[in-house]
């Protein structure tokens, strides 16, 4: 039995019938850690100290906490986390030690999770293939010259490489979904406002959210269980109740409403990544879903916005640093920046508008569907090597971006390999506050197909 492929489920269980303990389970983790981290670079900061002192916590007290208890944790670098370096990848804070926790660092820590450490991510999240200057490129376990994506690139090479059993991300453009794509995993973007910001570093405060990463999707619903709900403290948080996650997701797919974009703006992708989405839809039907190839409206335009959105509140958070140490930035998001503070106050306005309209668009298109399918990125990695950050960066978040903007709830997850032996990663989207069904229907795809059983082979 490989400890280090298991799920959140299969190693609750063995912790439960004390077949290991989570001090066991921790050393597996660790000494993993220290075999494959050199290969890959998916940490900024290791906390095996800390984690040490969080399993023997839920050795003493097992009972006392959550499932959860004693799961080994990577949690990205702008949640904050007290008394753990917490860097944003950034030149900026490379010995910030933030005092409290993030909402839902606290909400995960009161269940038992241990962190292992802060995980690699593209500089301040503005980019999407994880080259950080700062603090050194993080590489794909699939293939180790290409990269993760970004910005939550470690805690997704993290997860692929077996180093932790759940992952933190962010997600303003893509950054949890893309990362989950390319290294084969499993990411959601929960609906806008569903989870906690307190604590998160921000890029973009109308764009920004947080959510998990795991290895299937019915751990992303156990995660999601704990990060949901409403946070007084977040301005932007949602004071709607949380469901159970977890209660409806076996029932499956038939009857659903499936809606299979396939307009011009959502097919321009490699032809593997095509095929290997129309494959899922067939699989869809043959789980008894009816699915109706559509011309997705506003995608193209959604994207757009969210990109001036993004590089222009960028621009706001950080424009102190921008003044006082412009050469502290990588030369790629510094670029970002630039342009994010050339747009005008007309062009912002003009955008916030537009994502009023396409909201209320996109919200009324789920009327007639359950959910949407598109690919998650149109390309596979792509190698590191002479890669031009700031022109990737509208190419991979073509299929993402749009459901930032709109707020909507979005999951990838593995549907394929390319020729060259690639994730392929699919994207399910619902309306607001639909994660249940998002969950239904991954979870009926994960059950009829092997991608997600598959591993990077690093040893």
């Amino acid at each position: 039995m490989d400890i280090n492929s298991l799920t959140i489920t299969q190693t609750s269980q063995l912790l439960d019938a004390g077949q290991i303990s989570p001090l066991e389970l921790l050393q597996a983790y660790l000494q993993r850690i220290e075999k494959i981290e050199p290969l890959i670079n998916c940490f900024i900061t290791q906390s095996p100290e800390n984690a040490l002192t969080q399993a023997k916590k839920c050795k003493q007290a097992p009972k006392l906490l959550n499932p959860l208890c004693g799961i080994p944790v990577a949690i990205k670098d702008l949640f904050y986390t007290k008394d753990i370096r917490t860097t944003m990848g950034s030149r900026f804070y490379t010995e910030y030690l933030p005092e409290e926790n993030a909402r839902v660092i606290e909400l995960l820590y009161g269940t038992g999770i241990v962190c292992v450490g802060k995980t690699n991510m593209h500089e301040i999240a503005l980019g999407i293939t994880n080259i950080n200057p700062h603090y050194g490129v993080c590489r794909n376990p699939w293939d180790t010259e290409r990269i993760t994506g970004g910005s939550s690139g470690g805690s997704a090479a993290a997860l692929a490489a077996g180093l932790c059993l759940a992952a933190l991300g962010s997600d303003t453009g893509g950054s949890i979904r893309i990362p989950a794509s390319l290294c084969g995993v499993v990411g959601l973007k929960p609906t806008y406002g569903r989870v906690s910001l307190t604590g998160v570093y921000p890029l973009s405060w109308s764009l920004d959210h947080a959510g998990p990463m795991a290895r299937c999707v019915e751990d992303i619903a156990a995660l999601l269980q704990i990060m949901a709900g409403y946070d007084a403290q977040d301005p932007v948080s949602v004071n709607i109740p949380v469901e159970n996650y977890s209660s409806k997701i076996k029932q499956g797919v038939r009857n659903c409403r499936i809606a299979l974009a396939s307009d011009a703006h959502f097919s321009n992708a490699e032809e593997d990544v095509l095929n290997a989405v129309r494959d899922a839809a067939r699989v869809f039907e043959q789980l008894g879903a009816t699915v109706e190839e559509v011309d997705f409206p506003g995608g193209h335009e959604a994207a757009t916005m969210n990109g001036l959105i993004v590089t222009n509140e960028a621009s706001v958070v950080h424009a102190r640093h921008m003044r006082e140490h412009p050469d502290w930035f990588g030369e790629d998001v510094y670029e970002r920046l630039q342009k994010g503070a050339a747009y005008t106050a007309q062009e912002y306005i003009q955008a916030k508008r537009a994502q009023a309209t396409l909201r209320r668009q996109f919200e009324q298109f789920f009327s007639n569907y359950d959910i949407l399918l598109t690919a998650t990125t149109p390309i596979t990695a792509p190698l590191i090597d002479q890669l031009d950050n700031v022109k990737q960066a509208p190419v991979l978040t073509r299929f993402t971006a749009p459901f930032n903007l709109t707020g909507l709830p979005a999951l990838s997850l593995p549907c394929g390999f390319s020729v060259q032996g690639l994730p392929i990663g699919l994207q399910i989207v619902s309306q607001p506050w639909a994660e249940t069904t998002i969950f239904r229907a991954a979870y009926a795809y994960q059950q009829a197909t092997p991608w997600h059983l598959k591993h990077p082979d690093l040893d």
